[in-house]
């Protein structure tokens, strides 16, 4: 199946080179250009594209706000965002995240890095840069959410088994399926089911979003704390 990939930057000459750079790829199509946000959410209803490679800086509507409302509309479940940013460690970034991002990463990234987190955002996997490490991520979780709110997380919790807030916690450290099967002694199978089933009662629509739960509940916290 062919990767659809919507490209929302509001410079021209970094559009035309991931253009060319992802039409390159046999797996891979560029269905749509925006230079706005706006224009992004526009267009992701209007291509349903596997994947939207955001920039948070735009005029107007930024990728932000895109973000947040590719996320809340039903009919665009399926759409994988992922953030493109020169400053990999930044509030927004972590904003978008809890927009509903699946991911994101540097500007400077090396093209197959960007080519496998298109890959990997259209599979429903997390995507976080290397450069991001999951401290700083964490870090950032950690710091605004009031204790009402992180109570309020710790409660949508409740609904999770001994199990799936296992794995829950084994997600937010970066582990995959497979790696979560080998430290639980159970096959990966069990362990997707285990996601897929945390995923819908929190109504996390990927592991980004899980990961975000996980840490604003209080359910994993920082290193070094």
């Amino acid at each position: 199946m062919t990767i659809r990939v919507l490209l929302a930057d509001d410079q021209s000459l970094l559009r035309s080179a991931l253009r060319v750079l992802i039409d390159s790829e046999p797996d891979m199509e560029v269905v749509g250009e925006a230079a706005d946000g706006a224009e992004a959410v526009a267009l992701a209803r209007a291509t349903l594209a596997d994947v939207v490679l955001m920039d948070i800086r735009m005029p107007g509507t930024d990728g932000l706000a895109a973000t947040r409302l590719i996320g809340e509309d039903p009919e665009l479940a399926g759409v994988r965002v992922v953030v493109l940013t020169t400053f990999e460690v930044d509030e927004y970034v972590v904003r978008a995240l809890r927009a509903g991002a699946s991911g994101f990463l540097g500007k400077g990234a090396e093209p197959e890095e960007l080519l496998g987190a298109i890959r990997i955002a259209a599979g429903g996997e997390a995507l976080l840069s290397p450069a991001a490490t999951k401290g700083l991520i964490a870090r950032f979780l950690a710091q605004s959410p009031d204790g009402e709110g992180a109570s309020a997380y710790a409660e949508r919790l409740a609904v999770l088994t001994a199990r799936e807030r296992e794995v829950l916690v084994l997600v937010a450290g970066g582990l995959t399926n497979d790696e979560i099967a080998d430290r639980l002694k159970v096959s990966p199978l069990t362990v997707k089911t285990h996601v897929n089933r945390a995923m819908a009662k929190l109504g996390a629509r990927d592991r980004a979003q899980l990961v975000v739960t996980a840490y604003e509940s209080g359910l994993v916290r920082p290193r070094g704390e």
